[in-house]
């Protein structure tokens, strides 16, 4: 089909240089696909190759501890992404032999690996005709159609892998997958492509109807919830400070963190000084309370806005089991707080 040579072609001129194209080893084009998940490329760059260099064959990474896991992925969010991670490379290295399975249908049993990660890893290493639908493809399939399908509707997945299926070349289903994925990256982008230099302005119908900028159609809006952090730093007699892994589900599962009081909204010095005296830590002789930055930290989610305010609290006791500067920083933390103590703003 005229389509996706077209694509091809495209691809084959247009296309960035990136580790894990010049590579069929499953183990590195699951541990890139699940590190791309809702990151940039510019971004997961960097973490790809730490983790293959730390972890070099799926044994290593079964092998590692958590919290080296998780210091090592500190930054690029989603952290049950690889939380997940960590459990499948405990399962491929010790139930299947460091074998991942080789079929779309058995990749999708491998915890925290959804359609599009199992038709990636399914036609990148085994070539499989299994077509990937990700937001990229949506968009490319969308516009180029002029389909105006609700694509958060299950049925509208269906229709537009089934689309991606008959339009791929099945004797090469993998550099068809990278073409459409790497066009929706770099031309078809979401926000005001530039149409004029397209391969295909002269038969994208979202183009000849002027319908660039609506589709594809998304119904669905995110609901955001607001929520009101206060980092309680102390600093003891020796200059050791206290945290505490953050145990309950939800975000930040197994990260460290300050000791937190969570609020309703935004707090002033008195309810934080209360609280602190009187309820949470009560035992301690405190010296001082003031708030370390000039204003609060808004940190974005995707369904959540943090609203961060960190307090330094001088105490004149020592906290047992402390934690000086130095090793402060070897815990996997939030990026938020990560870069808190990086700034030194500890110092207040």
């Amino acid at each position: 089909m005229n389509f996706h040579n077209i694509l091809i072609n495209w691809y084959l001129q247009n296309k960035r240089d990136l580790p894990w194209r010049n590579t069929t080893n499953s183990y590195q084009i699951w541990l890139s696909e699940i590190m791309l998940q809702q990151t940039r490329v510019a971004q997961g760059m960097p973490y790809f190759f730490s983790f293959t260099k730390n972890f070099p064959t799926v044994f290593d990474l079964a092998n590692a501890d958590e919290e080296q896991v998780l210091k090592l992925w500190q930054g690029l969010g989603y952290y049950s992404r690889a939380r997940n991670l960590h459990k499948t490379a405990q399962y491929v290295a010790n139930e299947l032999n460091g074998v991942f399975p080789e079929s779309f249908k058995e990749l999708l049993k491998l915890k925290g690996v959804g359609e599009y990660t199992a038709a990636a890893i399914a036609s990148f290493s085994y070539n499989e005709a299994v077509p990937v639908v990700d937001g990229n493809v949506f968009r490319v399939l969308s516009r180029y159609f002029g389909i105006e399908s609700d694509i958060t509707l299950p049925a509208t997945k269906k229709e537009f892998t089934e689309l991606a299926f008959e339009l791929m070349p099945k004797d090469n289903p993998a550099i068809f997958n990278q073409a459409i994925m790497e066009f929706g990256a770099l031309q078809c982008v979401p926000k005001s492509p530039d149409c004029t230099v397209c391969v295909f302005n002269e038969s994208c119908v979202a183009l000849q109807k002027r319908k660039v900028d609506v589709l594809p159609v998304k119904s669905k809006k995110v609901k955001v919830t607001n929520r009101f952090f206060n980092y309680l730093i102390l600093e003891d007699a020796v200059g050791n400070t206290l945290i505490q892994k953050r145990a309950s589900k939800g975000i930040w599962h197994n990260l460290y963190e300050f000791p937190l009081l969570e609020t309703t909204a935004i707090v002033e010095f008195d309810f934080v000084s209360t609280a602190v005296k009187n309820e949470i830590f009560p035992s301690y002789t405190i010296i001082s309370i003031e708030e370390c930055n000039n204003a609060t930290v808004i940190h974005k989610l995707s369904h959540q806005h943090l609203h961060i305010q960190f307090w330094k609290i001088k105490i004149k006791d020592v906290i047992e089991n402390g934690v000086d500067a130095y090793n402060l920083k070897t815990f996997p933390f939030p990026i938020v707080i990560y870069n808190f103590i990086e700034k030194q703003e500890i110092n207040c």
